[in-house]
């Protein structure tokens, strides 16, 4: 048989050498709805290739991966970084790390930005699909598990002045998914993500003006400071992320008394839940926001004894 343009015989690896070195191959397409894209050789080599280094270069450190339950479930994280969230990929590296393929999710992925020419070819082998709850459910059906950032751009596109702040822009699309599919909501909290480039301003109220959430389904139009760039107006892509400390934490998994459709279509009993997820989020983000503080001051405090030295 065939898979993704490959015969299911050919070893990952082979695998993996012919989609970098055919040209062809390096700007193939793939269907963002399929299922069937995830490479694990290539996941396994980036892991190698990335972690190590992106944990001294950020300083990163993850923790409460031991809470992370078996079978299938939903992890919902805020979204940090614009359009590199290097937080995302340091937490997939851990989790297939520690815990292996069985834990690595799937992620749902706003469909124009995975299939950009370069992000396409990277994401998507990664287990990128397009956003919907379809794809999810097909997930779901698989005894696996997904991955959401509910806030989307308004989240990963927000000012440095809310760096510290959880922003799903009201949203609860992530809250009827679960209830509906009757999974764990699994949170994923990050500090200093947001800080690997410096967002002035969202300017909403330009998106909302020139209407780009309709045309280009972007309800944000940044202005940045970023390396090498320097000040830009709109999503910048890529960048060298500045070297923050990153910190993050998995919860405890969420489950709600009542799921189901009915709970699905009951609009107060959704903002409840969503409250109850974005409250213990909110809570996290403030305590990692306030121990990388410690941490940074402990560090310039060693670095002036030392120059006294």
């Amino acid at each position: 048989g065939v898979h993704g343009g490959f015969a299911a015989d050919v070893p990952m690896h082979d695998r993996l050498l012919a989609r970098r070195g055919d040209p062809d191959e390096t700007m193939r397409r793939y269907d963002i709805d399929s299922l069937d894209n995830r490479d694990p050789a290539l996941i396994e080599q980036l892991t190698r290739v990335i972690l190590r280094p992106g944990r001294r270069y950020f300083r990163s450190r993850v923790t409460g991966l031991d809470r992370i339950p078996a079978g299938k479930g939903l992890y919902v994280g805020n979204h940090s970084g614009g359009m590199m969230t290097v937080d995302s990929f340091l937490f997939f590296g851990e989790v297939f790390e520690a815990r292996g393929m069985g834990d690595m999710p799937y992620g749902l992925g706003h469909e124009v930005a995975i299939q950009v020419p370069g992000i396409h070819q990277v994401v998507v082998p990664l287990g990128a699909v397009r956003a919907s709850h379809e794809n999810a459910l097909r997930v779901f059906a698989r005894e696996q598990k997904v991955m959401v950032y509910p806030g989307g751009d308004v989240d990963n596109q927000r000012p440095y002045r809310h760096r510290n702040r959880i922003v799903f822009g009201g949203r609860t699309g992530y809250i009827r998914l679960a209830l509906r599919a009757g999974v764990p909501i699994i949170p994923v909290v990050c500090a200093g993500g947001h800080e690997t480039l410096i967002i002035l301003d969202d300017m909403r109220w330009a998106a909302r003006l020139f209407r780009t959430g309709r045309w280009l389904r972007l309800n944000a139009i940044p202005v940045n400071l970023s390396v090498p760039w320097g000040l830009t107006v709109g999503p910048v892509f890529p960048f060298l992320p500045l070297p923050s400390r990153i910190l993050m934490e998995v919860l405890e998994p969420i489950a709600f008394e009542r799921t189901g459709e009915e709970a699905a279509d009951d609009a107060g009993y959704v903002r409840q839940c969503a409250d109850r997820v974005e409250g213990a989020m909110q809570a996290t983000l403030d305590r990692l926001a306030e121990e990388r503080r410690q941490l940074g001051l402990r560090a310039r405090l060693r670095r002036a004894v030392n120059n006294v030295r």
